[in-house]
């Protein structure tokens, strides 16, 4: 990764809260549309968190009235007339957050929010549209505003499910709503996107981004974040697998955290009615 302290992002801002790093896209005039830079601007932060010890896990949210309104419409344009998908190079960007298995599964698209060490949840504090909605969806939690609105908006552009969303959002939400939502591209509230199980928590106007980062250092004071971090790789990996291969990998790494300094710290500090003091998580 490059040295975070030598960049300077351009389109988002990144600040810590505690135990948690708060990734904010900041395009609010676009309604924080996706740009390229965005993109790799987000991915270079995840990253930097994935190295910092003092982080349990990130939230990503919008700036001004939406989390996310899909790709920047100039940029589908441009699209439009080469008829393909285009890409830019940002090498002050590099980066490769999570992942550490190198899984093919967590390799395309938003797909990496899987495979990141650290939790990832999504403040969904306004319009949440296309990209920002397949971003949303492969958040680890969903965190939303009341009058926040979604939709998927792909059958409007004449697209299909794009970027994935065909196979999450039904692992969310049952393959007869997802089929819903995607076929009507009718735009949800907050209230009803907890309703159908998209979202993990409804938050008054203006109070997701804080919630979520309060969910993230109440977790900091009594959680191991090893073993946050293994809970999601079993999660996310074993819906790949069937049952037996999944129990045979849990049992082994059952076995592992045993042996681990956490396990001992964890049975320690219960005994001692004492906060306990778990080994960070870092990329390093």
């Amino acid at each position: 990764m490059t040295d975070a302290a030598q960049v300077e992002y351009q389109e988002i801002l990144y600040e810590i809260d505690g135990a948690a790093a708060v990734i904010t896209l900041n395009r609010p005039e676009t309604l924080n549309a996706l740009t390229d830079l965005t993109q790799a601007e987000v991915r270079h932060a995840l990253d930097r968190s994935e190295h910092d010890a003092q982080v349990l896990g990130n939230v990503i949210t919008g700036a001004g009235r939406g989390f996310c309104s899909g790709v920047d419409m100039n940029a589908l344009g441009k699209m439009s007339e080469a008829g393909k998908r285009l890409g830019s190079s940002f090498e002050h960007l590099s980066a490769a957050p999570g992942n550490p298995d190198d899984d093919p599964n967590f390799e395309i698209g938003a797909a990496y929010f899987l495979g990141l060490r650290k939790p990832l949840i999504a403040a969904i504090n306004g319009a949440c549209a296309g990209l920002g909605f397949s971003w949303a969806t492969f958040c680890d939690l969903r965190f939303i505003d009341r009058g926040a609105r979604i939709t998927t908006s792909f059958a409007q552009r004449g697209l299909i499910a794009e970027h994935g969303t065909s196979w999450m959002l039904p692992r969310l939400i049952g393959p007869a709503n997802a089929l819903d939502l995607f076929w009507t591209s009718r735009k949800i509230n907050g209230e009803e996107a907890f309703r159908l199980g998209y979202a993990n928590r409804l938050s008054e106007d203006g109070e997701c981004v804080q919630d979520a980062v309060e969910f993230l250092n109440n977790l900091n004071e009594t959680n191991s974040p090893t073993s946050l971090m293994y809970m999601k790789r079993q999660v996310y990996k074993h819906l790949n697998k069937e049952l037996h291969p999944a129990m045979v990998e849990s049992n082994e790494w059952m076995d592992e955290s045993l042996a681990r300094g956490d396990f001992k710290e964890g049975v320690d500090s219960f005994v001692e009615k004492r906060p306990p003091k778990f080994n960070r998580v870092t990329a390093d």
